[in-house]
């Protein structure tokens, strides 16, 4: 597929990389002044503008990877005063889901069709997918397969509702993961801790040793400090 895409940092820039491989035509803009250097090194054509993307072929999609807020709605609105009627927006960044279901009720007067993918990436996430989150109408979604079938792993995206429900699930999902992994992370503490042998600094307002090495004190945190001598 032909695909416009806004957006080469890192995570962009891979996902760019994965969608080339994929044998997919992109034309990207990003408005570093390693623009050009970004795109040559992802295997993209640069567009010196956003209205650069008014060439691709229509229905025309266009990839919004950009920082949640200000960019992402500042890009929004200057796509729409070039892309045409049945043409489709993708916002894949952080949006709050709430203005995915705005954006999508101030769109749909001017005809224009959105989708709100909502990757989830790891390490080798470039390599091995990124899982997808996708929200918005059936149409446009259908139609944009091929470039989430590229993006992600084996059965790894879903269309899973209407505007805003992508990153709806993507939140839950953030809130779910990073409990994991904070818990994860303090367990392994511990065992670290106790297989070391090491203590933990004393607390400067109590003067006791951490809720952590079993020493009554709530307030300080795990350390890997040497040994406190008695």
């Amino acid at each position: 597929m032909e695909l416009g895409f806004v957006g080469l940092g890192r995570m962009g820039g891979n996902m760019v990389t994965r969608l080339v491989r994929g044998g997919h035509k992109i034309l990207a803009y990003d408005p570093s002044p390693n623009a050009a250097k970004l795109a040559e090194a992802n295997g993209a054509s640069l567009a010196a503008s956003l209205e650069g993307f008014a060439k691709l072929a229509a229905p025309r999609a266009v990839w919004v990877m950009v920082p949640a807020g200000e960019p992402t709605e500042k890009t929004i609105q200057a796509l729409t005063g070039i892309l045409a009627k049945g043409d489709t927006i993708i916002d894949g960044g952080n949006s709050k889901w709430k203005d995915d279901i705005r954006r999508a009720r101030e769109l749909a007067p001017r005809a224009f069709t959105t989708s709100t993918p909502a990757p989830a990436a790891a390490c080798g996430a470039c390599t091995n997918g990124y899982c997808l989150m996708v929200g918005g109408d059936k149409e446009p979604v259908q139609r944009l397969a091929p470039v989430f079938t590229t993006l992600g792993p084996p059965d790894g995206w879903m269309h899973v509702g209407a505007a805003g429900a992508g990153h709806y699930v993507k939140m839950i999902h953030n809130g779910i993961e990073y409990a994991m992994m904070q818990g994860y992370a303090e367990g392994f503490e511990l065992m670290s801790e106790s297989s070391t042998g090491s203590t933990c600094r004393p607390s400067p307002s109590s003067g006791c040793r951490a809720a952590w090495c079993a020493r009554g004190c709530s307030t300080s945190r795990p350390t890997r400090w040497p040994p406190i001598p008695s």
